[in-house]
Order: structure tokens, then C-alpha cells, then sequence
């Protein structure tokens, strides 16, 4: 059987098994137990205050308190547990329940709060007999509510319910092997996972090349269904094939982490520990978190819908003026290579008196200073940057960002990607309207091989620093980078 057969049924059954899909996805396991521990406190203090004045046959005062009192502790509580990563879920995923950790964290948050009362003097409407009911009878509700939480998160693990399905496992058919079903379920949270296995050839050469073809179909896996982690289980001592995938993944904005090999599983009960993480070897980082590019895409669609109509006027003159200019669109479309690879169309005014032939083939000509191409009203809108402003398109249909690497024509990012090393790392962001490199003077063409790495060396630098003050300083800069018109040709 041929590699790309072998290939072929690899993305087929990976793609298979992602169509089983569980109803409910591991990421928001550790919200529910946040509402569960939340509610079994507010009850708890309800029933405490309830209960007390019952048996002390004292009129029940108004229950707003209890209630109040029990959302500060659950809010100090599930704060207090969750920064010991008991929340997480390859934590409750294993069994046992954590009783000291549950104990420690309860009485500490209740502690604090005794504390928090005595200063603000808040604490003299709920008394001191149904506050000690509440501080004995919550951990024992947590404790029991723990059991129930993992008992509960086991069968649904069993029957499919829930479980982990943004990760993908790549290994040799020896290491997949090894890793049994206690294993997976602490990496995973379920027995199956997408898996593509290496060849087990032994002929140097052959292996590379191959081992290239399997991670171009894990690459294709992890764009089309938005995988966020790749796992390789490959024996420690391979360093070759190691560093071969370890080249393979950097086009893919993932998280990448070597799993201990059956040696060093021997070494270390890696699994078992409540508290700690599957240990691993980070390979590569994803540039952001869920956090962050939640953060980032708010701003690009707020500043670019209010940009788009601050610059809408402008935009309709510059599409007048190109029209009565010669003949031609008005808008000139171009492919480009977006976050993850995956190509787009980008927008721009058209500043020149014909699009290029094979404008998407493999020989683009770059625009050179008083370039006989440019238009009279090209020239003014590539000098002013307007020729850029159909891009905020681009930006609130979510292909580009505001700030980012400015992308290439797909010719030229064929090119770079193969004469330098960490070029495919700009992919791991959006590309952008305007970035760290151009307010820093590496604006326009890339004529060579040397101004492209120092460029390259800023876009990394970028995207190893973002932050949202960053992205408002480099939007600053360009205004005057524009004023300056500095390459601008």
C-alpha cells in the first residue's frame, strides 16, 4: 500500500472519530462544577440560618442575608480551590476525592470571611450559631458533592457524553500503543482520540519523507476542525524525528507537547497525581489564549466598523477617482496566507493600470519606486495609504486583524518560507492592516532576502509581546508613519 493510501485512511478515520462527537465538550466541565460548589453553598448557608433559628425557635430573619453571605463564600471558596487546579478537567477526572484539599480550601475561605465581617462590622445581623452550623455542615455538602461531580463525570466519560476532542495524538505505532486507557483518560478525558500514527520504517530518508506526509494530513485536521493541541508520542531518544515534527508544526498556531515515552513512564507515576498536570515537554506555544484573541477580535470589529465609517467618504471618492481614471475594477483582489495557513482574499484600491497576470501564480513582481504600472491617482492613494482601507473588510469579517504581520503574496510567502527558518511563526496571528515592523520602518517592498528577516524578526517580536496597549501604540505610530510616507510607493 502506497503512503498517500495509507495517508488517506489516516485522515479518514481521524475525521470519523471526530464525527462522533460528545454532546458536551471538556471545557466547560470546570463551569459546571464552579455553579454546582456555588449553589451547594448558597443552600448550605440558606438551611444553616433556617435551621438554626428553628431549633432556637427565634423568628427567621430575612433570608437576602444568608443568601448574600453564602455568594461571598462560594465566590472566595471556588476561587480559593480553583487556584489549586482542582477545577480542571484532568483533575476531577481522576479518582479519589481530594478531602484535605476540599477541607483546607473551606475553612480557609470561611476564615477569611469571619475576617472580612469583623472589620466591616457586617456580620452582627447573621448570628454566630447559624454561622458555625454553616462552617460544619458546607464541607461535609462539598465533600459528598465532589464524589457525585466524579461519579457523574465517569459515566458520562463511559457512555461518551463528554469529552476532549480539540487535541490530536501523533506517535509511533509502539508509543500509541503503550499509552493505556488510564493514561487517556487523564490526556484526553475519553478512551478514543484522534490519532495519526508514523510510519515504523527504518530507512532514514523514506521515514522523513513520510513522516512529512502524515503531518500534512495532521495539519489539514487540526485547520479544518479547529484543533487547539497536538501530542506527540515518539521515543525520547529519536531526536531526529523529534526535531522533523518539531519543523513540521510551525505553520500551525497549536500548542505542541511531547508526552514522556514508556521509559520515562516507568520512572514516574505521571498520571496519578490529583493536583498536577500530565507532565510534558512544551514543544511550541500557541501565541495566544482563548482570551486573548476573544479580546483582540473585540477591538478589530469595534475599531474597524468605526474606522469604516469614519473613512467611508474617503473610500467613495478614491473609488470615483479610480474609475474615471482609466479602466479597470475599482477593487483589486489578491490571495493571501491568513491565520493557520488558510489563504483569503485581501482587498485593496486598485493603484495600478492592470492587475498582473498570475497575480495568485508563483512570479509576482513587487512594486518598485516610480513603477510605470502605478496610476496618477495610484500613486496618491499608495503615498497615502488609502489604497489599504478595503481591508478593514478584511478585518470585520474576521480574515485580518488591525495590528499584525502584513501579508505576502502567496508567491513570495512560498519563497521565504523555505530561505527562512521561522518564517511560517507569522502565521500564528492574523495578518494585519499594519504592524510592529512597519512603524518601525520596514514599510513597503522586500526587495531582498535580508530586509524580509528583519522584518520577520519584528513580526515575531510582535507576536511573542502582544498585549492590547501594544496594538493601541502601533495604531498611534502609524498615523505618523503615514504622514511621514516613509516607502510609501
Amino acid at each position: 500500500m502506497s503512503i498517500h493510501s495509507e495517508i488517506a485512511q489516516l485522515e479518514a478515520r481521524a475525521t470519523g472519530e471526530r464525527g462522533r462527537r460528545a454532546s458536551l465538550r471538556c471545557e466547560l466541565v470546570p463551569y459546571l462544577l464552579y455553579a454546582a460548589d456555588a449553589l451547594t453553598i448558597v443552600i448550605g448557608s440558606i438551611a444553616a440560618g433556617v435551621f438554626y433559628h428553628w431549633a432556637a425557635e427565634i423568628p427567621v430573619p430575612r433570608l437576602s442575608e444568608y443568601l448574600a453571605l453564602g455568594l461571598v463564600a462560594s465566590f472566595i471558596y471556588c476561587l480559593r480551590f480553583r487556584g489549586g487546579g482542582f477545577y480542571e478537567f484532568e483533575s476531577v477526572s481522576k479518582p479519589g476525592v481530594e478531602i484535605v484539599e476540599v477541607l483546607i480550601s473551606w475553612f480557609s475561605a470561611a476564615l477569611f470571611l469571619a475576617f472580612i465581617a469583623f472589620l466591616a462590622k457586617i456580620g452582627v445581623s447573621i448570628s454566630r450559631g447559624s454561622f458555625l452550623i454553616f462552617m460544619g455542615f458546607v464541607p461535609i455538602a462539598l465533600l459528598v458533592m465532589r464524589k457525585l461531580e466524579k461519579h457523574a463525570l465517569e459515566g458520562a466519560i463511559e457512555r461518551g457524553v463528554i469529552g476532549r476532542r480539540n487535541v490530536v495524538l501523533v506517535g509511533d505505532d509502539s508509543e500509541i500503543a503503550a499509552l493505556d486507557d488510564r493514561d487517556l483518560l487523564a490526556l484526553f478525558g475519553a478512551g478514543e482520540v484522534t490519532r495519526f500514527t508514523l510510519t515504523d520504517t527504518k530507512e532514514p530518508s523514506l521515514r522523513e519523507s513520510e513522516d512529512i506526509a502524515t503531518f500534512g494530513a495532521v495539519s489539514r485536521f487540526v485547520r479544518d476542525h479547529n484543533a487547539s493541541e497536538i501530542l506527540l508520542a515518539v521515543p525520547w531518544q529519536d531526536t531526529t524525528r523529534i526535531e522533523c515534527l518539531r519543523e513540521q508544526m510551525k505553520s500551525l498556531p497549536v500548542w505542541s507537547r511531547l508526552l514522556p515515552d514508556a521509559q520515562v513512564r516507568t520512572l514516574s507515576n505521571y498520571a496519578s497525581s490529583a493536583r498536577q498536570k500530565v507532565l510534558s515537554i512544551v514543544i511550541q506555544r500557541a501565541p495566544l489564549r482563548a482570551s486573548g484573541l476573544a479580546l483582540k477580535r473585540a477591538v478589530d470589529l469595534v475599531l474597524g466598523l468605526i474606522a469604516l465609517a469614519v473613512f467611508s467618504p474617503v473610500m467613495a471618492l478614491a473609488a470615483i477617482a479610480i474609475k474615471f481614471d482609466g479602466p479597470g475594477p475599482v477593487i483589486f483582489r489578491q490571495y493571501r496566507k491568513g491565520f493557520n495557513g488558510r489563504q483569503f482574499v485581501m482587498f485593496k484600491f486598485r493603484s495600478m493600470r492592470a492587475q498582473e497576470h498570475g497575480q495568485n501564480g508563483e512570479a509576482v513582481v513587487q512594486v518598485r519606486r516610480n513603477d510605470p504600472r502605478v496610476t496618477r491617482v495610484g500613486a496618491v492613494l499608495r503615498a497615502t495609504s488609502i489604497d489599504e482601507l478595503p481591508q478593514l473588510m478584511n478585518v470585520i469579517r474576521g480574515e485580518m486583524s488591525l495590528i499584525g504581520p502584513r501579508p505576502h503574496a502567496l508567491a513570495h510567502d512560498n519563497y521565504f518560507e523555505k530561505v527562512l527558518e521561522d518564517y511560517a511563526f507569522r502565521h500564528h496571528v492574523k495578518p494585519g492592516m499594519t504592524g510592529w515592523a512597519q512603524v518601525n520602518g520596514l514599510r513597503g517592498a522586500t526587495p531582498s532576502v535580508e530586509v524580509i528577516s528583519k522584518r520577520v524578526k519584528m513580526d515575531l517580536w510582535y507576536i511573542n509581546n502582544w498585549s492590547l496597549w501594544l496594538d493601541f501604540q502601533i495604531i498611534l505610530k502609524t498615523v505618523f508613519e503615514v504622514l511621514r510616507k516613509r516607502n510609501a510607493y
